[in-house]
């Protein structure tokens, strides 16, 4: 059942001590889908128990009889529904019981000089298992799991030889089963355990940071060991993105928030702002936020145009200082946007530097001025029919001179027309937004009646999950 959950978590993978910025919170919803998804690798995970060879001796009266049960192999497992529960301060408790296994093998016996074998068939009647698995984290983020507890239990064993004499010994068959009992019931919980630490290798070996495209990196330790209740199981994760270039951290820290579990779903996810920011402070540091532009990628049709002369119209001595040259605009960020989340709504500050330069005939850039654009862009996100949906609007925008070599200009008139470029863009994001993003599907797994709410800090998720199907292992 673990790994469904592990599943659902996309996880779906520190540094103690930090506030997480992103938390998740399996609800006891989705822990009980991921027990029914995940019923078929457990009754997988049964086919694959190795039993060992099971040898003793019983009394026939005139001597003892030595017996071998080898190559003893698991050929049907019908597996009751398990009963799994949050074992609160702990991690899951999983109990099944009135499980059934057919299992074949080969038989051999000695008595003196007489030896004997055949085939045999084997019925394990009423099987229960009770695990509890202890959840945690390790230095370096990874979720871990460990055995907290095993018990077995067989209520009874129906065994039929074939092949030899075995119409002798079947009427014996009594008198050693209970050794065998025994014998199953000390191979149950080894062998379980040896799942769990298998799954432990597997979160120990997941990476808990990845590349997202050629400028950034995201890292998603857990920041602390999972905390968990008799209703659900919550993770915090680091989530912050870095510059691949600088690995440099953002001059801010996440804030605690706290996200409240929204009853009806599977999970409650929040991301917090600084998620957001760290990711502008990464494009940021990488120094990608930056951009020439030239001439030759305003449109033939526009009314105005990159050259002192068009410009003109804005800066009436641009013109007469330097006549018919053409013109660059270096457009840069002078500090990393900022994302600030409130109920209902989020804003985006930028502080856009811009850089003119006139283009001499020989190629010789002359600098001509300087200008600061501020802005703020209000946005509001929601999520309806596998959508991200919204609204984007200019809030407001300031255009100032910071420095000028032509001498001293008024910007009102530029100031309007850099509105109407702004705005623009914007209605261009506005309208992709109230069309719908398709929220893409992860490989395993999907969310399902997902509602986004914006809080103060962070943004809520509140969702159900389906998994899909795959031949992929679930560690994967």
């Amino acid at each position: 059942m673990l790994p469904c959950v592990i599943v659902v978590f996309m996880l779906l993978s520190g540094a103690c001590g930090e506030n997480p910025a992103v938390q998740v919170i399996l609800a006891n919803k989705g822990l009980q889908y991921g027990k029914h998804v995940g019923t078929g690798w457990v009754q997988e995970q049964f086919t694959k128990i190795t039993f060992p060879d099971i040898s003793g001796d019983f009394d026939i009266k005139i001597g003892k009889v030595h017996y071998v049960l080898s190559g003893v192999t698991i050929r049907k497992c019908d597996l009751p529904e398990p009963v799994v529960d949050f074992e609160q301060g702990t991690g899951l408790k999983t109990s099944i019981t009135g499980l059934s296994i057919a299992v074949t093998g080969e038989w051999r016996t000695s008595f003196g000089v007489i030896h004997d074998g055949g085939t045999f068939d084997m019925a394990i009647f009423n099987m229960g298992v009770t695990s509890v698995v202890r959840l945690g984290s390790d230095a370096e983020g990874h979720l871990s799991v460990t055995s907290n507890r095993c018990d077995a239990s067989v209520s009874d064993v129906d065994l039929v030889f074939h092949g030899g004499a075995s119409w002798i010994f079947q009427p014996l068959v009594k008198y050693f089963k209970g050794h065998i009992i025994g014998i199953i019931q000390e191979t149950i919980c080894p062998e379980v355990n040896k799942a769990i630490a298998g799954l432990d290798y597997h979160l120990q070996a997941m990476n808990v940071s990845f590349g997202v495209n050629e400028v950034l990196t995201l890292s998603v330790p857990l920041t602390g060991p999972p905390v968990i209740n008799a209703s659900s199981l919550g993770l915090g994760f680091k989530g912050e993105f870095y510059s691949t270039k600088t690995h440099q951290e953002p001059p801010f820290v996440a804030q605690r928030f706290f996200l409240l579990q929204q009853p009806g779903y599977m999970m409650s996810m929040g991301v917090s702002e600084f998620t957001m920011n760290s990711a502008s402070f990464g494009y940021f540091s990488a120094g990608v936020l930056q951009a020439i532009i030239n001439d030759s990628m305003i449109p033939p049709f526009s009314p105005i145009h990159l050259n002192t002369s068009s410009m003109g119209m804005f800066i009436p001595q641009l013109p007469k200082m330097f006549p018919g040259l053409l013109m660059n605009l270096e457009v840069y960020a002078r500090e990393a946007p900022v994302f600030s989340l409130q109920p209902g709504a989020g804003f985006l500050g930028v502080q856009v530097g811009v850089k003119a330069v006139a283009l001499e005939p020989n190629g010789t850039q002359v600098p001509l001025f300087k200008l600061n654009l501020d802005a703020e862009i209000i946005f509001k996100l929601m999520i309806a029919k596998g959508k991200l949906m919204g609204t984007v609007m200019l809030d407001n925008m300031t255009l100032t001179l910071a420095s000028s070599e032509i001498g001293v200009f008024k910007t009102d008139s530029l100031e309007n027309a850099a509105k109407a470029v702004m705005n623009m863009g914007i209605r261009k994001v506005d309208a992709m937004l109230k069309e719908g993003i398709v929220i893409p599907r992860m490989k395993q797994a999907q969310l399902v009646n997902t509602v986004l709410a914006m809080q103060e800090g962070f943004v809520a998720i509140y969702s159900d999950a389906e998994l899909l199907p795959t031949d992929k292992s679930p560690y994967l």
